[in-house]
């Protein structure tokens, strides 16, 4: 199942509507990544987190940054998706997801109880086994203790709540070693806006580029030096355009 797409530094983005991204993952399974722009500008020096864009099966372009800057100097136009418009549309597919179960992966016991609780109201059979709270990943994000409980429930859908960076490395090392193909879902902070963990962030917001904008005031010591090293990436893409970067 082939789908449209824009190739920003070496990385092919998923460029359509939010449900295809959904119904490639359903039929084929596979990685998705939602790079945002404070990540995207750490490729050159973060290899492990860059292999994992590449190698994934779907990214979609979260970053509005990113997106504002390839359509206004670039003939190619992209459409964002951010993370949370994705998980809005797949909380309206309980009934999909529920034939082929749902794994979480928390960054905290509290935070998989809370996901754990919100999926269940938004009528989703999640259950205590398939929820798992993640270890502090160092540099070498391998866990073999969750690649075998993965390997004996053997869910469809495998969604990772932790932080954006170290994530996606998982997703990489799940995909690579896991004996089947599920649905790998590198959403991060995403369920967390809508259990009220990082704040719940108004949809408008985010529909009209201003999801940083929401960060930065629910938690600027963090958010703000972030999002300041993330204007890196307009002379990055100047530079690189479609290309890998070296």
């Amino acid at each position: 199942m082939a789908y449209n797409s824009v190739q920003i530094l070496g990385i092919k983005l998923y460029n359509g509507k939010v449900e295809g991204v959904f119904n490639f993952l359903k039929e084929k399974g596979g990685l998705l990544t939602v790079p945002a722009a404070p990540a995207l500008v750490t490729i050159k020096e973060d290899k492990e987190y860059y292999k994992a864009l590449l190698h994934s099966d779907i990214v979609i372009p979260d970053s509005g940054y990113m997106v504002l800057i390839w359509n206004i100097f670039f003939k190619n136009k992209l459409k964002k998706i951010s993370g949370l418009e994705f998980i809005n549309y797949f909380l309206t597919q309980a009934q999909e997801v529920n034939q082929g179960h749902l794994f979480l992966v928390n960054p905290s016991d509290l935070d998989g109880e809370i996901n754990m609780n919100y999926l269940n109201n938004c009528e989703f059979k999640s259950k205590e086994h398939y929820n798992y709270t993640a270890p502090f990943y160092k540099k070498d994000v391998t866990d073999t203790i969750l690649l075998s409980r993965i390997e004996e429930h053997k869910p469809k859908w495998i969604l990772i709540n932790i932080g954006g960076g170290t994530q996606e490395k998982l997703g990489l090392y799940l995909k690579e070693n896991l004996s089947f193909k599920p649905a790998i879902l590198c959403t991060g902070a995403a369920l967390a806006f809508k259990t009220g963990r990082q704040g719940k962030m108004p949809n408008w917001m985010d529909q009209i580029y201003l999801g940083w904008l929401h960060r930065c005031i629910s938690n600027p010591k963090i958010f703000i030096p972030r999002y300041l090293k993330g204007f890196k990436l307009f002379s990055l893409i100047l530079k690189y355009k479609t290309n890998v970067v070296a």
